[in-house]
């Protein structure tokens, strides 16, 4: 099972960018994806989730209007688009997916990319 996620980097605030993250090694339409992130001394928060199919989403609030996750199946990959960014967006983000049995819970990380906010 592989996460990879890419698209990080440093940007200036206002600016945008789109992570991407290509996941291999399991059925990637059964499972939920999310994109988290961590700030320097703050815990790992969730910033959007996307349903199986993708017909359902979720934003945590400080991010809702600015940023947009999606998925493509065909491609194994799930995305996170990040406008309007701000200083307090920088952190690693990482990918994850999700999925339950009735006997069992799967769930899957990526390594994390760093995003950059600031002038």
């Amino acid at each position: 099972v592989q996460l990879v996620e890419s698209g990080g980097g440093l940007v200036q605030p206002g600016g945008s960018l789109r992570l991407s993250c290509a996941a291999s090694g399991f059925t990637f339409s059964s499972y939920v994806m999310s994109w988290y992130r961590q700030a320097p001394g703050k815990e790992r928060e969730l910033v959007a989730r996307i349903s199986s199919v993708g017909g359902s989403t979720f934003y945590a609030d400080s991010v809702k209007g600015r940023f947009t996750i999606s998925r493509d199946n065909a491609k194994n990959t799930v995305y996170l688009h990040m406008n309007s960014l701000r200083p307090e967006d920088t952190a690693v983000y990482y990918c994850n997916a999700e999925r339950y049995s009735p006997t069992r819970q799967y769930n899957y990380w990526g390594q994390g990319t760093q995003v950059t906010v600031s002038s």
